[in-house]
């Protein structure tokens, strides 16, 4: 049994195999293992979609990018359209982890590459959002999710 999370209550769809309980990833469109930061994902996952205006459409889970060579997978990136940068991307930890600068610079790497509005850690307890200005700017940390951007 998961912990409940600091996320109103998602209507995920878990099942029991012989040998672990999986969730149907509603972005991916396939079942994968429920580990504890999978529960995580999948609560901001449903979070962003039903109370914040994301379009699924607009989500990548576990997307790829290119670091020092190699290869790395965001969590979750929010897209504002699909031919545009990211509007937010999100690194996920399980419920336990401490939020950490490790973590912060973790999700802060990879928007080097991404170069998104918002970069965003959570352990589905706490969640940390930051606004990134621009290029050679301080984040600046916010208060809040942000909603999906209104043009979209």
């Amino acid at each position: 049994m998961m912990i409940p999370l600091n996320f109103p209550p998602a209507n995920l769809v878990i099942s029991t195999t012989d040998q672990s309980v999986i969730v149907f990833d509603r972005i991916r469109r396939r079942h994968v293992a429920l580990t504890p930061e999978e529960w995580v994902r999948q609560h901001l996952i449903h979070y962003l979609v039903e109370h914040r205006g994301y379009r699924p459409s607009l989500i990548s889970v576990e997307a790829k990018l290119k670091l020092n060579r190699m290869t790395r997978r965001a969590d979750v990136v929010c897209w504002v359209d699909p031919n545009s940068k990211p509007w937010l991307v999100a690194e996920c930890k399980a419920p336990e982890v401490d939020l950490s600068q490790m973590v912060l610079d973790q999700a802060l790497r990879y928007n080097m590459v991404l170069n998104a509005k918002y970069v965003l850690i959570t352990n589905g307890l706490i969640h940390v959002c930051y606004e990134m200005p621009g290029s050679g700017t301080t984040a600046k940390m916010i208060g809040v999710i942000p909603d999906a951007p209104s043009f979209i």
